[in-house]
């Protein structure tokens, strides 16, 4: 009895222990995905591009509970910004490898939590958006594509989890725009899209009064204007949706960058000066070489040729990445063009063929300028950037007495039916433009310049905002039918969402 009693007791020890240990176990391993003060304080400064801060916070949020995977998150954010805007090599090797272990890390959290599923979507997204930047497509795609499959998986289980629908309805309308030189991709890895659809699940999110809305709010700011003007071609309805918003332009760093892109690709060059010039000059930002990128187009779109070449060449000095590099170094060829310093542009149109890469369409027409060695006309040149800078009227004046004749080879009768077309265009001249725009795929539609491909897209354009939607698809079309032309996946892209837009898709 003594013996039994002892064994019992002995035995209700172990239960007691093992119990506990289980118990202490699973309060170890079961991690969970917390909103606190001090990690809803970080994700504000982090979307900002107050970086150095953010982690400050997010570290305090870990010491206050180390089992909580929301800093981990946050902490692919920070990466993310850094990686994607700075390009530097020596970051990446140290970065990139940590994309891998906070996904590991929140794989341990509770898979009953909404952001279980979401965070890993958020940190192959982030991952995705560096491989392109460092030229791993390949990569990029397989991460993009377990993104939206994660989406995807988490719309279905949590349906009233609204953050969803931000990252699924973007990935929807890039995807259902893909150009031809990247379908394979999509095809292969399963991936199908809808522009109408992924708009308007993106729209409703971004302008609903949802709790989760409004907290994410500075990444929805930041992404639906992107969407509105470059794939669904509501240019004016992007830039009505940043004033609307009354999103600050001048401490919120992300948002600032994302307006003057938008204002000098819309042409609004006082506008996007105005921005840069009056953001928060505070060291507590990441610090981006892309400002002088932006001011240096400012500048050369002016025609004030010196301050020009100053953004210009600080942006060289500065930036470690290869994007845009060897555009760069061909936009500083054309200011000594200009200058008459021919001895300064021959170097800079040297270094288009040995520096950057050839990731963007600017890059790749930039290398295949310099391969062929021809200056552009000057009086085309200042022009374009006059036009290109959204004062059309001085560009108008140079060219208003020329016609094809006036020149003699046949890529300026070109450059110049194309050219002055898009001042027509830009100036409301419709008929006109049209007209030029004709002249200019009838002698370009079998050469390599871009300029007959866009004048179809241009002209697909016109009729879309008159509501004349066949003869827009027409265009479209046409516009996608031509082949090996410069900037072909960017202008099939957007000629796609415009047929897309056009038959409701």
């Amino acid at each position: 009895m003594i013996t039994l009693y002892y064994f019992r007791g002995a035995m209700r020890l172990i239960y007691l222990i093992t119990s506990c240990l289980i118990f202490s176990i699973s309060g170890i391993t079961q991690k969970t995905f917390e909103f606190n003060a001090a990690s809803i304080q970080a994700y504000q400064e982090i979307t900002r591009l107050k970086i150095k801060i953010g982690r400050q916070l997010l570290e305090k949020s870990s010491q206050q509970n180390p089992h909580n995977l929301i800093p981990v998150m946050l902490g692919s954010y920070c990466d993310f910004y850094t990686l994607f805007f700075n390009e530097d090599p020596e970051e990446y090797n140290k970065l990139y490898p940590l994309f891998e272990q906070r996904l590991d890390e929140l794989k341990e959290g509770s898979n009953t939590s909404p952001f279980y599923l979401y965070s890993q979507a958020i940190v192959r997204i982030h991952r995705a958006g560096v491989s392109v930047k460092f030229g791993h497509l390949w990569d990029a795609g397989w991460d993009f594509r377990k993104a939206y499959l994660l989406l995807k998986e988490n719309k279905k289980k949590f349906p009233g989890f609204s953050p969803n629908d931000l990252m699924y309805g973007a990935l929807q309308s890039v995807i259902g725009t893909i150009p031809k030189g990247y379908k394979w991709m999509a095809n292969i890895l399963g991936m199908n899209g809808s522009l109408t659809e992924g708009m308007k699940t993106v729209r409703n999110y971004t302008n609903s009064n949802d709790g989760w809305a409004k907290f994410f709010f500075n990444e929805s700011a930041f992404i639906y204007p992107y969407l509105l003007f470059y794939i669904d071609n509501k240019k004016e309805e992007a830039l009505q949706f940043i004033y609307q918003k009354k999103m600050d332009l001048v401490n919120n760093h992300l948002h600032a960058y994302m307006a003057t892109n938008i204002t000098l690709n819309n042409k609004q060059i006082e506008l996007s000066k105005s921005i840069i010039q009056n953001r928060n000059k505070s060291d507590d930002y990441l610090k981006l070489s892309v400002w002088d990128f932006q001011m240096g187009y400012v500048k050369l779109y002016h025609l004030d040729i010196p301050e020009a070449k100053v953004y210009f060449e600080q942006f060289i000095r500065s930036f470690r990445g290869n994007f845009y590099v060897k555009d760069v170094y061909q936009k500083l060829s054309w200011c000594y063009l200009l200058e008459g310093n021919m001895k300064k542009a021959e170097e800079n149109r040297k270094m288009q063929l040995t520096k950057g890469s050839v990731e963007t369409d600017a890059d790749k027409k930039a290398l295949k300028d310099a391969k062929a060695a021809i200056w552009p006309n000057t009086l085309l040149l200042k022009a374009r950037l006059l036009n290109d800078g959204g004062y059309h009227h001085e560009a108008y004046k140079l060219l208003v007495n020329k016609t094809e004749s006036s020149f003699e080879k046949i890529e300026e009768k070109l450059e110049f039916s194309y050219r002055i077309a898009r001042i027509f265009d830009d100036l409301g001249r419709d008929e006109e433009a049209i007209q030029k725009y004709l002249i200019a795929i009838k002698i370009g539609a079998d050469r390599k310049e871009y300029f007959a491909s866009r004048a179809a897209y241009q002209i697909g354009q016109i009729y879309e905002m008159k509501g004349l939607k066949e003869q827009a698809i027409a265009y479209y079309q046409k516009c996608i039918e031509m082949e090996d032309h410069e900037f072909k996946d960017s202008l099939d892209q957007r000629a796609k969402a415009g047929i897309a837009r056009c038959k409701g898709n």
